[in-house]
């Protein structure tokens, strides 16, 4: 087996491991000791596997901490970070009350405020609240063409542990992929509806977040959009720009 072939195993299994929940959001990963001693490779086959887990944005490698997970989902887009695997690092507990799965015929007036794009075509809404310490903080309303969610169900989204992320669930369960993502961030005032998901004053203002997702083709395949109760900064890099929740 070649060198390159050895730490691409390595990679892929210690992925495996992430997504079999061995390894949970904010867990440090054994040292590149012990890993090297259990895969049987060097240390320098380790460290090449780890790196690209930290070039893909599922751990970080802190100097005298070793390497921790981050996400079971990385982000493309700031839109598209894991709102449950950003809860589980801050050591909150995140948590779904599912609402509602909907289906519109194309044209429907429910899809009038969506883009153009998915106006005109079969769509299923899933609306669910999500919550941080049994308390409400976002109301979270995901969109996608029938034709790519063909049997979705309540089942399909459960309201607790790390699975509960959308991000996840349109991957694993509906095999979606998206490359690239475009989000508008504006201010609301809460309807009568907003005003009693998130227990507060009619009126009272909240931040909306629409994201859309599109494949290689240039495809949407899922638009969200969010209402937050509380506020959302940025970091900023040269590279991207990532959502520090507070």
């Amino acid at each position: 087996m070649s060198a390159a072939t050895k730490y691409q195993a390595v990679h892929d299994e210690i992925l495996q491991r992430l997504y079999n929940g061995q390894y949970a959001i904010g867990m440090r990963l054994p040292t590149e000791g012990e890993l090297s001693q259990s895969f049987d490779v060097s240390r320098v086959t380790i460290r090449k596997a780890l790196d690209m887990l930290v070039q893909d944005g599922y751990v970080e490698s802190k100097q005298g901490s070793g390497y921790t997970v981050l996400t079971l989902s990385p982000p493309s887009d700031t839109c598209l970070t894991s709102f449950t695997d950003a809860m589980l690092r801050a050591g909150k507990e995140p948590t779904s009350r599912f609402r509602s799965l909907d289906r519109f015929t194309a044209g429907a007036p429910e899809l009038a405020h969506l883009p153009v794009e998915m106006q005109d075509i079969p769509i299923t809404r899933i609306v669910r609240l999500r919550m941080v310490d049994g308390q409400p903080s976002m109301l979270v309303m995901t969109y996608a063409p029938s034709d790519l969610l063909p049997d979705a169900a309540a089942a399909d989204f459960p309201e607790t542990g790390p699975e509960q992320s959308i991000l996840r669930i349109l991957q694993a369960r509906f095999q979606l992929e998206w490359s690239a993502a475009c989000e508008d961030i504006s201010p609301v005032l809460a309807d009568a509806d907003l005003a009693e998901t998130f227990r507060i004053s009619l009126g009272h203002p909240l931040l909306k977040q629409a994201c859309s997702a599109f494949d290689d083709a240039g495809r949407m395949v899922f638009h969200e959009d969010v209402f937050r109760n509380g506020p959302v900064s940025f970091n900023l890099s040269q590279s991207a720009r990532k959502p520090r929740y507070s």
